[in-house]
């Protein structure tokens, strides 16, 4: 009996063993590796593996599949028999493959791909109500597919200094012909009217989230898209999830800020908040305006600040625009990380700070005029065309007096107390020649030849 049995544990590979087609079955992670556990997502509040919905048809997952072979469509079968033939398919889906050959296993990402098709088509059309049992199986083959590790940087394969991430060409994941699918899946599960978020965020819960999130950080601007859209759902249709959406993209934030500067998805992550500040209740709260003070205001200051700053200024001229009062603390953090020496990073801030004063009251204005004025005469002083061009065309007494709503009289003097002293500096810089064709007469300084 025990030699039966030593036998018994050293069967060979068959035939059709998975390892022969250079993919891995479900719940492995490594293309060609022999059988593996599955890969299990913690749920909060997990139900028994018997338990399943009124409607239930299935009574247990069905075996696993040792290859992939192509399954009959979802309208040649009956009724009763689509919720097993839906679980055959989530298992053919689990199945790994190495997309660096385009050559290997041809034949079976193509039955792959046209399975994740019929299940996108399948939860689109809504012609049956899947069962709890069947959505557990489905965000279980979510997370085999979707969730991995991201290849490094191109600086960190290579060992050489980290370059401008506005110059890096992204890298693109092979793939994508079998992700995007998945997320399309996810993302009609999520959106379906058929979905019960009762049931639903047993499985998408907070793990489920932060593996989300952290795929943010993906090079592939497709796949930061989708992502997008689908976190942007399950928070809308999650209430549950809301606070702690907001403070894991809090997190990520102070990471990029503070140690990091260096993340593919804070543009991403900035048109989701966008959205999200606009439905902030009023009196806003403290949650909210700390968030503004400790993580969106600090984002001005990391280098690559031009990639994501069209998306972050809208963020910060939300909050203005539900609260006024928060206009003198987004004016005195925008000073705060003016930047020194970088002209290109201090024309992107004189726009966000000329949309900042459109929504600024008169109380508000006069609380920091003085150090905003003094900061607009060091931008008159620079050298770089763009700045001064800037500095002449919008801050004039006039322009700023009908952005705060107020005559432009009692503002003239706060406009030449910092410009005085800025007239004796020598040399006058070349670009004034040019850019005081646009100013005043009366802020000519005299002697000053123009063409």
């Amino acid at each position: 009996m025990f030699k039966k049995i030593m036998k018994g544990g050293h069967k060979k590979a068959s035939k059709s063993d998975p390892m022969d087609y250079g993919f891995g079955p479900p719940g492995s992670r490594n293309p060609g590796s022999g059988p593996t556990p599955n890969v299990v997502v913690n749920h909060a509040s997990r139900t028994g593996p018997g338990t399943a919905g009124p409607n239930s048809v299935v009574a247990m997952v069905p075996p696993p599949m040792g290859a992939v072979e192509p399954l009959p469509l979802f309208r040649d079968v009956p009724v009763s028999e689509r919720q097993n033939l839906f679980m055959r398919k989530l298992q053919i889906c689990c199945f790994q493959f190495d997309f660096s050959n385009t050559l290997k296993s041809v034949r079976e990402k193509e039955i792959k791909r046209q399975t994740l098709l019929e299940l996108v088509d399948f939860i689109q059309s809504g012609s049956g109500k899947i069962t709890e049992m069947c959505q557990e199986e489905m965000i279980k083959m979510v997370a085999i597919n979707i969730f991995r590790s991201l290849p490094p940087a191109s600086h960190e394969n290579t060992g050489q200094e980290a370059s401008d991430p506005e110059e890096e060409e992204p890298y693109l994941e092979p793939a994508w012909p079998h992700l995007q699918l998945v997320y399309e899946l996810l993302l009609r599960y999520v959106v379906s009217s058929d979905t019960d978020t009762k049931v639903a965020k047993r499985y998408i819960d907070h793990s489920f989230v932060l593996k989300l999130l952290d795929l943010f950080d993906s090079e592939d601007p497709r796949e930061r898209e989708y992502l997008k859209t689908i976190l942007h759902r399950i928070y809308g249709k999650f209430m549950v999830h809301r606070p702690f959406i907001r403070k894991a993209i809090n997190n990520i934030f102070y990471r990029f800020i503070y140690e990091t500067e260096r993340h593919s998805g804070i543009g991403e992550l900035l048109e989701i908040l966008g959205s999200i500040i606009n439905g902030f209740a009023l009196p806003m709260k403290e949650e909210h305006k700390l968030f503004l003070m400790r993580a969106l205001i600090p984002l001005h200051k990391p280098k690559p600040v031009g990639i994501y700053h069209q998306q972050l200024s809208y963020c910060i001229i939300q909050f203005v625009e539900k609260d006024y009062k928060l206009a003198d603390t987004v004016i005195r953090g925008l000073l705060k990380y003016w930047p020194l020496t970088n002209c290109q990073k201090e024309v992107l801030f004189l726009g966000e700070l000329e949309e900042v004063l459109e929504a600024t009251q008169s109380a508000e204005f006069q609380r920091c005029v003085v150090p905003l004025f003094r900061q607009i005469a060091r931008c008159l002083n620079s050298f770089h065309f763009q700045d001064c061009d800037m500095n002449l065309r919008r801050t004039t007494p006039q322009k700023l007096a009908i952005e705060v709503g107020e005559p432009p009289r009692p503002y003239i003097p706060h406009m030449e107390v910092p410009y005085l002293p800025m007239w004796d500096t020598s040399p006058i810089p070349c670009n004034w020649v040019i850019t005081f064709h646009h100013a005043p007469r009366s802020w000519r300084p005299r002697g000053l030849a123009l063409c």
